[in-house]
């Protein structure tokens, strides 16, 4: 069992937990994600490692109530329960000294797995540029935390609200276009937002690196439901990532499954909103 230390809501149905769980903490890399399990019957949520405190013994994740799954995490409270977590699964993101400037993409809740990730390459020395991308100012998380672990910052909402109006891609062209050497550039958030990112590095040649968090259930690889095509071969998300080099990424194919999933998971949730409704009418 892994105790909740802290719950906090980062924006409308966007929580943030601190987990028990030292010796995830002790292991945990920026990069990596876990599958938490609340009880017996509760679904296999795959989530990003948020942040983690080798020294607390905590690791932290962050979550928006989607479907039937999360809207059952996010009904749990501090001092509560969940029954499995299990982590860390994936390959850490390759940090080092030396990687010069490197441009850190979040969109929506995908800024809160970019943050370890930029504090890692701010904590060796390389030059960090984080773009965070929102719909509005009112839903954007974690702005502080991105400033301390940043040399430039760069917001980006949909409505113009906070920030440049625009997309993350908006933000990105102008560090481009300001003559920038940008020598890596990481994106996580929405599919479509990491493919925007992809084909707007495409003609300058910039390494891109996008995390993938397709559908899993066993974080082994066995289930294949993570499976992603990178160039001519099948990775499986689980194992061989969730980060990949995004010019190779299928993203037509892994936007197709996703819908296939996204109905499917709409289906469940209408029926457990259904199955609570009657329980409260006994």
């Amino acid at each position: 069992m892994y105790k909740i230390l802290k719950k906090e809501l980062l924006s409308p149905k966007v929580w943030l937990y601190d987990i028990e769980a030292p010796q995830i903490a002790k292991k945990a890399q920026p990069g990596q994600f876990l599958i938490v399990r609340t009880d017996e019957e509760g679904e296999r949520i795959p989530l990003t490692i948020a942040d983690f405190d080798r020294a607390k013994g905590t690791v932290s994740i962050v979550f928006q109530e989607v479907g039937a799954g999360t809207e059952v995490l996010g009904q749990l409270n501090e001092g509560d329960d969940i029954l499995d977590v299990v982590a860390p699964l994936g390959k850490k993101t390759h940090i080092e000294k030396g990687m010069g400037t490197v441009v850190c993409i979040g969109g929506g809740i995908g800024v809160a797995p970019i943050y370890p990730i930029a504090r890692g390459m701010h904590q060796v020395g390389n030059k960090v540029i984080s773009i965070m991308g929102a719909k509005n100012k009112e839903i954007l998380i974690l702005e502080k935390q991105m400033r301390a672990v940043s040399d430039e910052v760069l917001v980006t909402t949909d409505d113009g609200s906070y920030g440049i109006k625009g997309f993350v891609t908006n933000a990105l062209q102008q560090i481009i276009d300001r003559g920038e050497k940008i020598d890596e550039v990481i994106a996580i958030g929405p599919v479509v937002m990491m493919r925007s990112v992809v084909e707007a590095t495409r003609p300058y040649k910039i390494k891109t690196v996008v995390s993938l968090n397709p559908i899993m259930v066993d974080g082994t690889g066995m289930c294949g439901g993570c499976r992603v095509q990178v160039g001519d071969e099948i990775k499986f998300a689980c194992v061989d990532g969730p980060e990949f080099d995004g010019h190779l990424v299928d993203f037509k194919g892994l936007m197709s499954r996703q819908r296939m999933y996204k109905d499917m998971e709409k289906i469940e949730s209408d029926h457990v909103c259904k199955l609570s409704t009657v329980k409260g009418e006994l």
